[in-house]
């Protein structure tokens, strides 16, 4: 029983409003609040509460009428209510929340500088006649299978209880579910071109080369803290600035003497240096702490936390229902 209450919360076990605002508030700050705003966006326009063509991306509108915001909100449309949208919104769900409490934990600013860094080169796409889709949502949402493929390119995933796959295949077969169901692919692959983008830029090349020109920017980081959500392990700002003091130096008590001072610091911290370990590459704050193939993140760590996600049903629970991921 202790094991099942310590159990993080399931879309697949949600019972009771208690069950679904547990769920709710143990979803990380990213993901929360990027499947919220996906979520309002179509729920406002199932309510007729604004046009949807105000919102799509419309570049003679944001250069000849300076309408700046179509080149951010066609992000946060992935469609009407449907079984599409439900498809989308639980890949956001879970390998959003997947990246978030792995590869990115304490590390809110980058994965938030991955989003931007997406959207970018979609954008650069439209421009292309034949690339140009009014909502860019859907292809934001096949970023986040095609990192965590690579980032967990060893986790096995079990397809319909039939075979397992390796995760590096995955967004591979939900394109090739796609194709055999009739959907189109060209949101599909204009996702998996802006993933490969920003995992080679940032990911790749970094550790080839020992160059990370695109690393995340300061501009991120205040933002982050200024939201107050989330953690960046090696932010330049606080979080909350009210933590902390601006002078951390050594406690004295008052009245007493430098001598016994400095005599009682090697017995307080003996106890730390032999029974604290020495922390781990995953926790020194480096740029790329906690990623599967990268510093501090073993593969044989990666493959026992990962080979059951394939198999609990949420992360291919679109596919059992038949309808496949389809991005249309």
């Amino acid at each position: 029983m202790q094991e099942i209450r310590r159990r993080k919360p399931s879309l697949l076990d949600l019972e009771s409003p208690m069950e679904v605002n547990r769920y709710y508030n143990s979803i990380p700050p990213v993901t929360k609040t990027y499947a919220a705003a996906c979520l309002f966006a179509t729920g406002a326009y199932a309510l007729e509460l604004y046009n949807v063509w105000n919102i799509a991306l419309l570049y003679s509108d944001v250069f000849k009428r300076f309408q700046i915001w179509r080149l951010i909100t066609p992000f946060f449309f992935i469609g009407p209510f449907s079984l599409k949208f439900a498809f989308r919104l639980l890949t956001i769900l879970y390998y959003g929340a997947q990246l978030e409490r792995g590869p990115f934990d304490k590390r809110t600013a980058d994965l938030v500088w991955m989003y931007v860094f997406g959207a970018a080169p979609l954008l650069v796409m439209t421009v292309i006649p034949y690339l140009w889709t009014p909502f860019l949502g859907p292809s934001m949402v096949f970023i986040l299978p095609y990192v965590w493929s690579r980032e967990f390119p060893n986790a096995r995933v079990n397809i319909h209880g039939l075979f397992e796959l390796k995760g590096f295949y995955l967004p591979y077969y939900m394109i090739a579910v796609d194709l055999v169901l009739g959907n189109p692919l060209k949101q599909s692959m204009m996702g998996i071109a802006a993933g490969h983008l920003y995992y080679f830029l940032t990911v790749l090349y970094p550790l080839s080369t020992g160059n990370n020109f695109l690393k995340t920017p300061r501009l991120i980081h205040k933002l982050v803290a200024f939201w107050g959500q989330g953690f960046q392990i090696n932010s330049p700002f606080r979080n909350d600035p009210a933590q902390g003091v601006a002078f951390r130096g050594r406690g004295r008590r008052l009245n007493g003497s430098r001598s016994t001072s400095t005599r009682s610091e090697p017995r307080d911290s003996e106890p730390d240096e032999t029974a604290t370990p020495a922390p781990s590459s995953s926790a020194s704050g480096v740029a790329f702490s906690g990623r599967s193939n990268r510093l501090g993140w073993s593969r044989s760590r990666e493959t026992s936390q990962t080979r059951h996600r394939g198999s609990d049903g949420l992360g291919l629970v679109v596919y059992r229902l038949g309808g496949g991921l389809g991005i249309g």
